[in-house]
């Protein structure tokens, strides 16, 4: 087996220490070897972090991806930055029971998503727009990812438990009309990697490939008035359609209410978890 074929393999989903079962969500206390010590790991030693990842090296090695429990900025870790971000062999960690005085929140990613230089597929980014300026659920995290795929499909590697895209899609409605979809991924393999398109489908696929997809996958979508591809004979069009516009109140209104009813069913998997097209949908018209 070649380099390239082996960094192109998933890690393990977790590993056995000390026979317990360590993964991702898994609370481990860091206990460095002295022999490799460095200065992080002095500082580091003892406290106690969140596994995020089970990741491996080119030799198939296993190696925990951790986040300090007790980080401010430990969404950054969760975002691969680095700084927020360790990695230490499966010896190197003394599992950890889970905190009974503490459950671990349900958490809930609202992404807007589209191209605003393509009219009404700016939706997405226009109802994230309109979020900033109302109360959500405490767990959700509403994020503008524009046409950044690549950066979505990194961000659906965290805990979440269920995310929500929001997007304009054509379905032969009405314009303005708003439809809650529950897709279901194919088995098809062999994913494109576009790191300035954003193709919703795709993107569910390579986090796949990455690791993890969400237990529970909505699409909160908008009929647009027209479809604009970004063809060099087009005009560069950065305002919504009447309809489209007069519809994103409405949408910012509908995604408080369904990340409310997430949280409150604790993310949860959908009714099939068999590939399919939409077993279930729900049409919201103006």
């Amino acid at each position: 087996m070649d380099f390239w074929t082996r960094m192109e393999g998933r890690g393990p989903d977790a590993v056995v220490v000390d026979g317990v079962s360590v993964g991702p969500g898994s609370r481990v206390r860091l206990r460095p070897r002295s022999s490799r010590a460095d200065i992080f790991d002095l500082a580091l030693d003892g406290r106690v972090a969140v596994v995020e990842a089970v990741e491996q090296d080119e030799d198939g090695t296993p190696h925990l991806a951790v986040t300090l429990e007790d980080d401010p900025g430990r969404d950054l870790g969760e975002a691969r930055l680095p700084g927020h971000r360790f990695f230490y062999a499966p010896e190197e960690v003394e599992p950890l029971a889970a905190d009974p005085g503490a459950e671990r929140p349900v958490r809930v990613l609202v992404a807007g998503i589209g191209n605003i230089f393509l009219g009404d597929d700016g939706f997405g980014v226009e109802v994230v727009r309109r979020l900033d300026q109302v109360e959500v659920p405490a767990g959700v995290d509403v994020v503008d990812f524009g046409i950044r795929g690549m950066d979505l499909a990194y961000a659906l590697q965290r805990d979440y438990a269920a995310v929500l895209f929001v997007d304009a899609a054509p379905r032969g409605e009405a314009p303005g009309t708003l439809t809650l979809l529950e897709p279901r991924l194919s088995d098809e393999g062999g994913v494109p990697v576009e790191t300035h398109g954003m193709d919703p489908v795709q993107v569910l696929r390579l986090a796949r490939e990455l690791g993890r997809v969400p237990p529970r996958v909505l699409v909160l979508c908008c009929e647009p008035t027209s479809v604009l591809r970004g063809t060099p004979d087009e005009d560069v069009v950065v305002e919504l359609s009447p309809p489209v516009r007069a519809a994103a109140g409405e949408a910012a209104r509908m995604v408080v209410s369904v990340v409310a009813d997430l949280i409150a069913e604790g993310g949860g998997p959908g009714p099939d978890e068999h590939p399919g097209e939409y077993p279930g949908e729900r049409s919201v018209r103006r």
